[in-house]
């Protein structure tokens, strides 16, 4: 019975670990749009699960396609990268983690805010 109660809780925590490390806090300092909606500023949460990102602000809750790469290396701190005054790109500080807006299709067109 106790092995069965330490796998399960190993398993728990393997679960919320993985759930933890798709979640990140990012804030947006001007109004944009990202992929097509309109978003606030404000300081987000955004949770990343296979072809979506959710980000939520208080009650606000916006889900856009989007999809994630790895850099080489580190971000040093979280840069968001802009596209015709569009959200196109986070860049999150202290991971080698892209998110791409507008789901796998997206290209990476550069020009930044």
């Amino acid at each position: 019975m106790s092995n069965k109660l330490i796998l399960t809780f190993a398993i728990g925590s393997a679960l919320a670990a993985f759930a933890a490390s798709n979640t990140y806090k990012v804030s947006i300092l001007n109004d944009t749009t990202v992929a097509g909606k309109q978003v606030k500023a404000g300081d987000y949460k955004l949770e990343l699960a296979k072809d979506t990102a959710t980000l939520k602000h208080g009650k606000d809750i916006i889900e856009v396609p989007a999809h994630t790469e790895q850099a080489q290396t580190k971000y040093g701190s979280t840069q968001m990268q802009f596209v015709d005054n569009k959200l196109h790109e986070i860049h999150i500080g202290g991971t080698s983690t892209k998110v791409i807006f507008g789901g796998e299709n997206a290209a990476s067109t550069g020009g930044s805010n």
